[in-house]
């Protein structure tokens, strides 16, 4: 009892209560979402408070155990993530063309989310103990084979923008290691011949389509370019204070598809208007600076390579998604952290945020 009231006292609450206030507007969003069937159906919004009451316990739990320990672990977690990816691609369910979840009694765990905390893992320990400096060459080919792996999985279900992802966050402990520019130039040729590659004999059409909607979204706007169009109608009808929860037109009358999830920034901007926009903006704000504060206060270069990569991976996921709702990038499929509606995405979020809370707890204390 002692050391549980030890650890709470050097909690990052301002950290914690953002978080929570980003999954209490996501959960308001939802409910509305759900208003447009009459109330009857609050199903989603019953499943996703479940979710996040689940993942803020799971956040507490992890938030009690040495972040140390994870060095220890790093192997075993990460043949975990990889045969939960293989073997999603042969009992998988299949949703929108995507073999990517698994089904159990009625709930459906996406692997990919909890990929995104293994790989995060692997590259914290394997930047923390190579020198990129030194060892330029071993510490692109190591940690980019790590990543590969679990990158060709995910787009062999194929998930496209979640790969995406993987790629982004190493690119991202790349930057943060200090490796110099030129290899970074000649990673971004090898990436523009394998992505002029997979266009040609890989990418299915709907992904090509998807690309191509995004340099002419309005060209078929019936059909490719319905999704970001209409997203933008409602985000522009929003106006400064927003319509209402529960009185967006486009969210209500079900013209914005994927509301709850891909599009939930949309559903805030018109019902909550600029100030709610702003409002949400402010709460991730002050996550990332409270993420950076404890990885500045971090005494090991695990712990700052960890809160470095989950804070660059929550900061990518909110600019891809905010970028596809104001037609600014494609629709890649890249849900609003802590936001949008997936159990498995909220729990994994939570996880990340334990970890970020063990962390500060075992800088302070030491």
């Amino acid at each position: 009892m002692n050391r549980i009231i030890l650890y709470l006292k050097n909690y990052d609450w301002i950290l914690f209560f953002s978080v929570l206030l980003l999954i209490s507007f996501g959960l308001v969003e939802i409910y509305s979402i759900a208003l447009a069937s009459g109330g009857n159906d609050l199903a989603n919004f019953y499943k996703q408070f479940t979710f996040a009451g689940i993942g803020l316990m799971i956040l507490f739990v992890v938030s009690f155990f040495d972040y140390n320990n994870y060095n220890s672990f790093n192997n075993f977690l990460y043949f975990s993530g990889f045969l939960l990816l293989l073997g999603v691609l042969f009992f998988g369910k299949t949703v929108r063309g995507t073999q990517g979840w698994y089904d159990f009694l009625g709930f459906s765990l996406q692997p990919v989310e909890f990929a995104k905390i293994v790989l995060i893992i692997f590259l914290s320990k394997y930047f923390s103990v190579s020198n990129a400096l030194v060892k330029p060459m071993t510490t692109l080919v190591g940690s980019g084979v790590g990543t590969g792996v679990l990158v060709f999985l995910v787009m062999m279900q194929p998930d496209f923008g979640s790969a995406l992802l993987l790629i982004a966050v190493w690119g991202m402990f790349l930057l943060f290691s200090g490796i110099k520019k030129q290899y970074l130039l000649i990673l971004l040729l090898i990436g523009f011949v394998i992505f002029s590659s997979g266009w040609l004999f890989f990418f299915k059409d709907y992904q090509k389509q998807r690309l191509l909607t995004f340099v002419k979204p309005t060209e078929n706007s019936l059909e490719e370019g319905y999704n970001i169009e209409q997203a933008i109608i409602a985000i522009g009808a929003g106006g400064l204070s927003g319509r209402g929860v529960g009185f967006g037109s486009q969210s209500q009358l079900k013209f914005l598809p994927e509301a709850q999830n891909d599009f939930i920034f949309a559903v805030i901007a018109e019902e909550l208007g600029f100030l709610g926009v702003c409002l949400i903006l402010a709460f991730f704000l002050v996550f990332f600076l409270r993420i950076f504060k404890i990885a500045r206060n971090s005494n090991n270069s695990f712990g700052t390579f960890f809160l470095l990569g989950m804070g660059g991976l929550i900061f990518i996921e909110m600019f891809i998604n905010i970028g596809m709702n104001v037609g600014l990038l494609p629709v890649v499929g890249i849900s609003l952290p802590f936001l949008s509606y997936g159990g498995s995405a909220v729990i994994a979020s939570l996880i990340l945020v334990g970890i970020a809370e063990n962390i500060n707890i075992q800088s302070k204390l030491k």
